[in-house]
């Protein structure tokens, strides 16, 4: 009786319970914690992932069980069920944050934020050469907008079952963006345009900037009805910011609100990264397709930045045509970064900030694009 009993608690400890597929995604979890806490990889976002994916991936837990009820299902489970509504409010937070001043001032910048998302495009089409369906190669495309929030929005809604997948290479490029975009940017630029100094940026005023989240609500909603819940709710933040009369709700958008749900989403997204349903061929697929598509979209936001330069005569430095990748503010600083490296007395942290503000647009945009394409199938 006595050895039953040891016999039957031994079954239910988790280490003899372990396959070998737990301990590769265990041990991807841990690696990405390395990166997050050791290396500063975007460690907002890959901490939770990588935990909940360390949660999730050890054996009897329960946590990402599903059940028949919500008192039965796991916890991260929980988490999950609320993946609808999560990116948006994101979205909410990023428009407190962000500054669209830059882009008001120099709307051309709204060029190159539309030329980076050449990557979703050309990750889309190669995902259909590589066998997968329309509503599996737009979830795979949309990592090219370096836009987690985003690319979790349209693959819950398209294909649910790639959205481990497709959210950890998403945040994981995102992670990257120091490591992947510098060769790219000096393969596609000369010593001369790296050199270009580019003239201030015209002040902006209170209301100027009050009209544009009201504007861009308007026309992008009536062009895109589907766009509705991300760019809406990234110009309401915005306008909390901007209005002077709401700041309480700007801050708790930007700061406490926005904490809170990326606890939630990165937790219930590494989770989600189970390893039967997550080491397979199509994950090393959309890991490749990924950074190709990220690649390409910093290439496409160069190419734009560089016919820009020539049709105004020298006076666009085409560093910051990279960060028309919604990577916002990294993407940006990587061109302030490049282009200082190459010239000391060139600042070009504000001029870079209009495509990469552009581009968080660009690939909500983008989103709507392919699910106003494909959801309805």
């Amino acid at each position: 009786m006595i050895l039953e009993t040891f016999q039957k608690f031994a079954l239910d400890m988790g280490i003899f319970n372990l396959d070998y597929k737990s301990v590769i995604m265990v041990l991807v979890s841990l690696l990405f914690l390395y990166l997050a806490i050791n290396k500063g990889f975007e460690p907002l976002l890959l901490v939770p992932i990588a935990f909940g994916m360390l949660l999730s991936n050890l054996p009897l837990t329960g946590i990402f069980e599903h059940g028949e009820t919500l008192s039965d299902s796991g916890l991260l489970y929980i988490f999950y069920m609320l993946k609808p509504v999560l990116p948006s409010l994101i979205f909410l937070g990023v428009g407190a944050m962000t500054d669209f001043g830059p882009l008001i001032a120099n709307p051309k910048s709204l060029l190159m934020g539309a030329g980076a998302q050449f990557g979703i495009f050309f990750a889309f089409t190669a995902a259909i050469i590589l066998g997968f369906d329309a509503q599996g190669a737009a979830s795979i495309g949309i990592i090219g907008g370096a836009d987690g929030p985003t690319a979790i929005y349209l693959t819950q809604r398209l294909k649910p079952e790639l959205l481990g997948a497709v959210a950890v290479a998403a945040y994981s490029y995102m992670a990257l963006v120091p490591v992947i975009q510098p060769p790219i940017m000096k393969l596609m630029t000369s010593k001369k345009e790296r050199v270009i100094k580019m003239e201030q940026l015209r002040p902006v005023s209170q209301r100027e900037k009050i009209i544009f989240p009201i504007m861009v609500t308007v026309v992008v909603v009536l062009l895109l009805p589907s766009a509705a819940p991300l760019v809406g709710m990234l110009m309401l933040g915005n306008l909390f910011k901007e209005s002077g009369r709401t700041l309480r709700l700007s801050d708790t958008a930007s700061n406490a609100m926005c904490n809170i749900v990326t606890i939630l989403l990165g937790t219930c997204v590494g989770a989600s990264a189970v390893g039967p349903s997550f080491l397979v061929l199509d994950t090393i697929k959309i890991v490749i397709l990924g950074v190709c598509a990220f690649g390409f979209g910093t290439f496409g936001g160069l190419l734009v930045a560089k016919i820009m330069n020539a049709v105004t005569g020298g006076k666009i430095n085409p560093l910051i045509g990279s960060a028309g990748v919604s990577a916002v503010p990294m993407a940006a600083r990587v061109s302030q970064k490049v282009g200082q490296s190459e010239n000391p007395t060139n600042f070009l942290l504000m001029h870079a900030m209009g495509p990469n503000v552009a581009g968080v647009i660009g690939s909500a945009v983008a989103a709507s694009v392919m699910l106003s394409m494909y959801g309805g199938y």
